[in-house]
């Protein structure tokens, strides 16, 4: 079971590598920054889990077609940041170094981005019960931690960090739309 928990996190999450890495390469090395993406980080993901376990024990409590339009948040939080940068484009300083993301802006995107994950996760944790259900919901806890090193990790590599310094401001209003669109389209919102 240990394995089957450490391959679905890895499956369910590998786009959220990318986001951690934008996320730190825009904190440049701030601890109170780095600070707000762990903490908005491990909201969002408890989010995710708390959703998954309800809906495990067959209380419904976010219903299906809901799930889709989850895809709003990333798409709102894209356009902001496409804004702030449009905005700050004629200060060479704005640029580099655009204003971050709070903890509760990233626990909604990471919950947001999770919408695919309670899909995958409500029946799983149905499957293995209540003392499987610890199990993965502990694995998945670690695996946080170990996504939030590969991040920064990521962020301070220094070719990784230079891409990120000059296009990373462009990067992140792209991908937060990119991602909302498709938890928008794959769940059917819109009757898309």
């Amino acid at each position: 079971m240990l394995g089957q928990a450490i391959a679905m996190f890895a499956v369910t999450n590998i786009d959220d590598i990318v986001l951690l890495a934008l996320f730190f390469g825009r904190a440049a090395g701030d601890p109170a920054l780095e600070r707000h993406i762990v903490i908005g980080q491990y909201a969002g993901f408890a989010a995710i889990i708390a959703v998954s376990v309800v809906g495990a024990f067959g209380l419904q409590f976010l219903p299906d077609d809901a799930i889709a339009y989850l895809g709003l948040v990333p798409i709102a939080l894209g356009i902001r940041a496409a804004v702030q940068t449009w905005s700050a484009r004629g200060d060479a300083d704005d640029v580099a170094a655009p204003p971050a993301l709070g903890a509760g802006a990233i626990a909604g995107i990471t919950f947001a981005n999770g919408g695919d994950n309670i899909g995958i996760y409500v029946p799983v944790f149905t499957a293995a019960g209540v003392g499987g259900m610890g199990v993965y919901v502990a694995v998945f806890l670690v695996l946080v931690a170990a996504w939030l090193v590969a991040g920064r990790w990521l962020a301070a590599r220094p070719s990784i960090a230079r891409a990120l310094s000059r296009w990373g401001h462009v990067l992140l209003p792209v991908v937060l739309v990119s991602i909302g669109v498709a938890i928008l389209v794959d769940g059917g919102a819109f009757g898309l």
